[in-house]
């Protein structure tokens, strides 16, 4: 549910959400002077360089430059988004979110989510409790024990047993006092054909608890200990749990995911806890569905920044295969390498760590394919390399690129495709046109201009690399870090139209962001990183947030009159370069540096 929150009461959170407190929670952190200093989880390192600011209520590392408040560090290493992190501080701290612009449906919305989630947590340990003393609970522990679970692996994700019968979990439910009705909602009952009330939907089956990224219980999963059928039954979705974005024990495996750098994907309940159990706990697994870019998108929050790499390890079959080809795209944009482990016939994870061993799994991991090679792999070994076989590929693995959305991996990608299978790498590109007829539109046409940058490209035109991107001017940089840690001098700023003379666009959008924000009475520089939805834009502010210049209005009015002197230096050194161009007849240069000359003065305008 999408909630707006004003600013005043974001601030009320963020103070009140101590950030040393919250982070100290998930990093270890040691004092250093004023600060607080750890490693930082964003990224592998041995030497501390991840800064925590109680004054400033701030993280930085200056490291990989990740930064932010204590919702953009929630976001970063829970994999949230914004509005889940402003209500877990505000839960946590005790502060109330503003319902009276809620509107009915809303708040109704949010009452329900809340005794879902109440409703849940309750129902899982009804369940564990069944597994340890219900008669029936025998059987199912047996039944775990052969499987080689490990009591601890067990209790960390809340295994539990619904026992024989139609109506044990409506029992406990009416003797706890739950609505029935509610209990409906969440799919832990079901309603009589002849609508004369419920009956439980869970029965004689090991249960799995299923939680979302921060630990709360959403769902459950069913398994039977025999060859009923079905084999595996899970609860349906809810306003609190949607499959295509949740994957299981990956509230387990966030930490060792970012402190790895990648994370293992697996399709069942037990091969998860087995991956768990072998100490591979960078493991999660999807939810009886297909690997969905909601949950790509998760993995990669989840796996932190730097380089980080997905190993999908599932069953080489047709579904397998048809749904890996789905993800390539989603990878690339996720900034995420993907590799397939591909298991001896017959075994699945699960049985294959019992059997051969943690290690052996890892000589399999450091041996993967990457995907796309597994795909032309694949389809090499399904029509063989004759000239209809190779027609037939490309036919297979044109629309997997067609997909990618980055120009510049899609052709990196066709040309690795054409010299593995021996075909002219333009044959590749046209199928790949046919494929995406909007595939020409995106790259430079006859006439040289680019398309628009896309909403996935960081700004750049289709293909554009990032280096092509201007470089950061210093002294507007400072200017802006001058204006964060002394606002007191923006009406100055402002006045002598200081930013209009940027000419880095991307410093002059962040100074006039600080001019919103901090030009009003009573923000603190914390209340700027709420502003920003930029992610590179938060980084450089927290960097210069954490710098230790002292600053006085005396300084100021040095940087600012330095600054007006470089300004002043380069339109003289602009003018002489324009006689010099007149006086040699170079018409070319002329015409450009008119051009710039023009910039300059409608920029001041």
């Amino acid at each position: 549910m999408a909630l707006y929150i004003p600013d005043e009461k974001l601030a009320e959170i963020r103070n009140a959400g101590e950030i040393v407190d919250v982070i100290s929670a998930r990093v270890f952190l040691k004092k250093a002077g004023k600060d607080y200093a750890g490693l930082c989880p964003f990224h592998a390192e041995k030497t501390p360089s991840f800064t925590v600011s109680p004054e400033k209520q701030i993280f930085h590392c200056f490291g990989c430059g990740a930064g932010g408040d204590v919702f953009t560090f929630l976001m970063k290493y829970d994999g949230i988004s914004f509005p889940e992190a402003v209500e877990a501080v505000a839960r946590q701290y005790g502060v109330s979110l503003p319902a009276p612009d809620m509107s009915d449906k809303q708040r109704q919305e949010a009452s329900q989510r809340e005794q879902l989630l109440g409703l849940n947590r309750r129902v899982m340990e009804f369940y564990q409790e069944m597994l340890l003393k219900n008669p029936g609970g025998r059987a199912a522990r047996s039944y775990l024990e052969k499987r080689g679970m490990d009591p601890e692996i067990l209790r960390q994700f809340g295994i539990g047993f619904a026992p024989q019968g139609w109506d044990n979990l409506i029992g406990f439910l009416r003797k706890k006092r739950f609505s029935l009705s509610l209990a409906e909602i969440a799919g832990l009952i079901v309603p009589r054909k002849q609508q004369n009330g419920y009956y439980d939907r869970f029965r004689n089956r090991v249960i799995f608890p299923i939680r979302d990224v921060t630990g709360q219980v959403v769902a459950f999963g069913g398994r039977v200990m025999d060859e009923a059928l079905p084999k595996y039954l899970n609860s349906p979705e809810s306003p609190v749990y949607h499959k295509r974005s949740t994957l299981y024990g990956l509230h387990a495996a966030r930490s060792a995911c970012r402190n790895r750098g990648c994370v293992y994907i697996v399709e069942g309940y037990f091969d998860l806890l087995a991956m768990h159990q072998h100490g591979l706990t960078n493991s999660v697994a999807t939810l009886g569905t297909s690997l969905t870019r909601d949950h790509i998108r998760r993995l990669s929050r989840a796996a932190g920044s730097g380089d980080k790499k997905a190993y999908l390890v599932f069953d080489s079959d047709a579904a397998g295969i048809n749904a890996a080809k789905r993800t390539i795209g989603a990878f690339l944009e996720e900034g995420m390498e993907a590799a397939v482990i591909l298991l001896p016939s017959g075994h699945d994870p699960d049985s294959f760590l019992f059997d051969q061993g943690a290690e052996a799994f890892d000589r399999l991991a450091q041996n993967a394919p990457t995907l796309f090679g597994f795909l032309i792999q694949n389809a090499v070994s399904a029509h063989r390399l004759t000239v209809e076989g190779k027609v037939k590929i490309i036919a297979e693995i044109a629309p997997v690129l067609a997909e990618i959305q980055d120009a510049v991996a899609r052709s990196v990608y066709i040309q690795h495709m054409a010299e593995t299978i021996g075909v002219d790498e333009a044959a590749v590109l046209e199928k790949v046109r046919q494929q995406q007829p909007s595939l020409s539109n995106r790259a430079c046409g006859s006439s040289g201009q680019q398309s628009a940058p896309s909403p996935n490209s960081g700004g750049r035109a289709d293909g554009a690399p990032e280096a092509r991107r201007q470089p950061t001017n210093r002294l507007e940089m400072k200017v802006v870090a001058m204006m964060i840690q002394y606002p007191e001098m923006i009406a100055e700023v402002e006045q002598n139209r200081i930013l209009e003379q940027f000419e880095d666009s991307r410093m002059q959008e962040l100074g006039r962001q600080v001019c919103r924000v901090l030009g009003r009475d009573g923000k603190k520089a914390s209340d700027l990183l709420g502003h920003l939805g930029d992610e590179q834009q938060r980084q450089m502010v927290t960097s210069m947030m954490m710098e230790e210049a002292c600053w006085a209005e005396q300084s100021c009015r040095l940087l600012l009159s330095q600054f007006s002197n470089c300004k002043q230096r380069r339109k003289n050194d602009l003018l002489d370069r324009i006689r010099a161009a007149e006086q040699n007849n170079d018409q070319q240069l002329l015409l450009k540096l008119l051009s710039e000359k023009q910039k300059q003065a409608a920029g001041r305008h």
